[in-house]
């Protein structure tokens, strides 16, 4: 998958702005706003780090709550062939930071080695695993500062 994805922790003024919206225009104005520190590219890792949290699929409605929210869960903002922007509260920040916690790299592992029976079209060697799982750790660590600081998020993805 040739896309990338980022995540933005949003100030409750962001949170207003983008949610509050009258349209798709209005909000994908808000998201090219965004940025700055409470920003967290995950490059093309945000994929195998979404189908190893869910059910494997890249679907925005695989897996379970609240790791399913830590990519393209979430209430859709705005969705079309090439974009996506997945919104989730201050509170569904807060217990995806919680499950995100536990996850150490052989809990990665096992998830990722089950790609292989997937349609992932990721590189699926050593190398795209230790990738991913560095992009995991900085997942981790960016759900944690912003449940700290009560901040909703944003993962937008451009295909």
């Amino acid at each position: 998958m040739a896309s990338l994805g980022v995540h933005f922790m949003l100030t409750p003024e962001q949170d207003r702005l983008l949610t509050r919206a009258a349209d798709d225009t209005a909000r994908m104005a808000v998201v090219k706003t965004l940025g700055g520190p409470e920003t967290l590219e995950t490059d093309k890792a945000w994929d195998a780090i979404h189908r190893c949290l869910t059910d494997g699929t890249l679907t925005i409605d695989g897996g379970d709550d609240p790791l399913a929210h830590a990519v393209l869960g979430g209430q859709q903002l705005y969705e079309s062939d090439d974009s996506f922007v997945s919104h989730i509260t201050a509170d569904q920040v807060a217990a995806t930071a919680a499950a995100l916690q536990p996850l150490n790299k052989d809990w990665l592992l096992t998830r990722y080695r089950r790609l292989s029976a997937t349609d992932y079209d990721g590189p699926y060697d050593d190398d795209d695993f230790v990738y991913t799982w560095d992009n995991l750790v900085e997942l981790r660590d960016f759900f944690d500062r912003a449940a700290r600081q009560r901040r909703s998020v944003i993962f937008t993805v451009d295909m």
